[in-house]
């Protein structure tokens, strides 16, 4: 695992431990506030009930000699008023005199004989253990904390790796590895089986039912072209028997563009299918460029920057180089222009450029893009992504800054 995976503050792993910190902190606290609540009530009870029995031994004694024992005030200045008054209204009142820095008292008044008795019981040790429980609360906490989330992050590992498994899978597939699978176990025991597991069989049966998708498309624009060629050749001869005029030559102009296009989609079968093979020898590559454009007839301007020798397939070569330049030609604007440096071959025009979904997506069979990029039927592209891929070969597409579509093949 990567340390910048590892220290991700928005990774799964790190959300679910904090989330159990939080949980910890919640219980601690809740937990801790019920401790000290209780503990400091009991400990006040106990003070109020030896106060009242302290002051009721008193006020026995006070009426028996008129002399109150030691430890008890008579009228004490020190006493709260508060607690006089409800003295005067009552046999017996208690309170609770906290000074906290200096000390904390338990207070029992009464009135015997017109004066107040009071007795009081001191409460400090009681408070500053209590604040000492509270500590040692806090401590064992942050203790428990500093052990519970490093469990918690490595426990949130499991899942995560098996999430992350799914994702390289996804990674995998959308590269062009159509026959990855995550290759998670299946667990039978319900006990053992959590929504990982769904997600896994889920992907994995997406994955299947896309492949199979795929494999049934191939097949079949494999059988369409391979069933066409031949009423396709019955109608080229017959249009060879045709007498010369405007009405055949347009007749055989569109059986040429069907004838093409049939050409092109068994191309495409078979690059799909992957039982393309390069052949693959050194060749100088202005040679096989030049070479290329003049097979197809159209005008382009050629710059040599770095000649040198490759090793490739030339018919291959002459395959992409040839369609790259008819799709500039058809749907962008000339100047057409062709760079060669070193073993990177680019191929712009200066027409609108290619559309964004193509950009984003890739050429799709069958789809031109924006009316702007002209007409065709979108296989030109695909046939020179598949065979560039082939000859494992890079085929970029971009718009160049100031305006224009820009092809750039890079052999090594």
């Amino acid at each position: 695992m990567r340390l910048k995976e590892l220290l991700n503050p928005h990774s799964l792993r790190w959300k679910i431990a904090a989330l159990v910190a939080v949980a910890a902190v919640a219980v601690a606290l809740a937990v801790g506030l019920l401790v000290h609540q209780s503990t400091w009530a009991r400990a006040k009870d106990l003070a109020r009930d030896k106060a009242i029995s302290q002051l009721q031994d008193a006020a026995s004694t006070y009426r028996q000699t008129g002399t109150p024992p030691t430890g008890v005030d008579v009228d004490s200045g020190s006493l709260p008023p508060v607690l006089a008054l409800q003295a005067r209204a009552g046999s017996f009142a208690t309170a609770y005199d906290d000074q906290r820095i200096y000390t904390s008292r338990m207070w029992a008044a009464t009135v015997e004989g017109g004066h107040v008795l009071s007795t009081r019981v001191d409460m400090t040790s009681d408070r500053l253990s209590i604040e000492a429980l509270d500590r040692h609360m806090v401590y064992a906490s942050l203790a428990a904390l500093a052990v519970i989330v490093p469990i918690a992050a490595l426990a949130a590992e499991l899942p995560n790796r098996r999430l992350r498994r799914v994702a390289a899978t996804a990674r995998r597939i959308s590269a062009g590895d159509l026959r990855a699978r995550t290759g998670q176990p299946t667990r039978t025991a319900a006990f053992t089986h959590d929504e990982v597991d769904d997600i896994a069989a889920a992907f994995d049966h997406m994955a299947d039912a896309m492949h199979q998708r795929l494999i049934t498309e191939q097949r079949f624009t494999a059988d369409v072209a391979h069933e066409l060629r031949t009423p396709l050749s019955g109608l080229v001869v017959a249009a060879e028997l045709l007498p010369d005029g405007e009405a055949t030559d347009l007749v055989r102009d569109r059986i040429m563009v069907l004838r093409t296009m049939v050409e092109n989609l068994l191309e495409i079968s078979h690059l799909d299918a992957g039982v393309e093979q390069a052949d693959l020898f050194p060749v100088p590559l202005p040679e096989v460029v030049i070479e290329a454009v003049e097979r197809t007839g159209l005008q382009a301007d050629m710059t040599v920057r770095q000649a040198s020798t490759v090793e490739t397939d030339p018919r291959r070569l002459d395959r992409i180089i040839a369609n790259l330049l008819i799709n500039a030609h058809r749907h962008g604007r000339a100047p057409v222009e062709i760079t060669i440096d070193d073993a990177t071959v680019t191929v712009r025009d200066h027409g609108p450029g290619y559309p964004p979904e193509l950009l984003a997506e890739g050429p799709q069979r069958f789809r031109t893009g924006t009316p702007e990029r002209g007409k065709g039927h979108g296989l030109g592209l695909t046939i020179a992504l598949g065979q560039a891929a082939v000859l494992n070969a890079r085929l970029d597409l971009a718009n160049a800054p100031d305006g224009g579509a820009t092809a750039t093949l890079r052999l090594a």
